[in-house]
């Protein structure tokens, strides 16, 4: 196929080549034959995120599917997601504020993080690294069930990925080392276990170091992760509000939101409208159902 045609196919779902489509069939029949697939969970959706992390690469994909099947049950997901209690949420927030809020002007759920203002010592006087890390499993989990059907539904269109803004504000290479084992598990559960969920990451109050290093990484990223990412200093305002409209950016960043009660704590957006609370779904395809 002409590079010019191949272009047009993105790899998400209604946007495949001919080798994409019987390469995502492949992929959804050996499942099938191993008895790990579960139609519940593994939609065309689903199953094209972990081939696009992949290039299509069949093996390579499997084998990270495979692995993601295998720590969710160690891990203890699904049973995690019904039972968790994050009854510390508030006092936690006070010293590592992360929260989704609102949405971008693509419709996808605005994810905030201020690292900057992580406070380990505080942190670990209230809750552990573990429950911290269950939280963030738990968060993954509400943005595929709940968090991107709203939106999908809310936009008229598959909505798959979030819009991420990371404050580092306050970060010094000091500080940064106090997290350093926070933001690699983190890491690691975000690249490995939900891939394919990033589409757009403002990273704002960037220090000169931050910038230069990044000068030397970003070459040696996967072009479609590094146009993703973009590095902003403090003059971030203009560039978030050419892309998330005033009334859903909180007023620290530059928009005109004030929550009652916080935006960190709001939960505001589309999974907690009138119109989501309906008795219906939809699926990670796009398409409805009522329950």
């Amino acid at each position: 196929m002409p590079a010019d045609q191949q272009q047009k196919f993105t790899g998400h779902v209604g946007s495949l080549t001919p080798q994409q489509t019987e390469t995502l069939e492949k992929f959804r029949s050996e499942l099938n034959q191993e008895g790990v697939f579960d139609a519940r969970r593994h939609d065309d959706a689903c199953l094209l995120r972990f081939l696009r992390a992949r290039k299509f690469d069949l093996t390579k994909a499997k084998k990270m599917f495979l692995d993601c099947e295998k720590w969710r049950k160690e891990f203890g997901v699904d049973e995690l997601v019904k039972s968790f209690d994050y009854k510390e949420r508030d006092e936690v927030m006070k010293h590592y504020p992360r929260y989704y809020h609102k949405t971008d002007n693509d419709g996808r759920p605005i994810y905030i993080e201020e690292i900057g203002r992580m406070d380990v010592k505080a942190l670990y006087q209230i809750t552990t690294l573990e429950r911290q890390m269950q939280n963030l499993v738990v968060e993954y989990e509400r943005l595929a069930d709940t968090r991107l059907p709203a939106c999908s539904k809310k936009s008229g269109k598959l909505i798959e990925t979030s819009c991420t803004i990371l404050d580092l504000k306050g970060v010094s290479l000091r500080s940064f080392a106090s997290v350093s084992s926070f933001v690699k598990q983190a890491s690691n559960i975000g690249q490995n276990y939900y891939p394919e969920r990033m589409g757009k990451f403002y990273i704002i109050n960037a220090p000169m170091l931050f910038s230069s290093v990044w000068n030397f990484v970003k070459p040696l990223l996967d072009e479609v992760t590094a146009a993703k990412i973009v590095i902003l200093g403090s003059k971030y305002k203009q560039t978030l509000l050419e892309n998330i409209p005033a009334e859903n950016l909180p007023t620290a960043f530059g928009g005109t939101c004030e929550c009652q009660g916080g935006c960190q704590l709001s939960d505001a957006g589309p999974w907690n409208e009138d119109h989501a609370q309906e008795n219906g779904h939809v699926h990670e395809n796009g398409t409805a159902s009522v329950a």
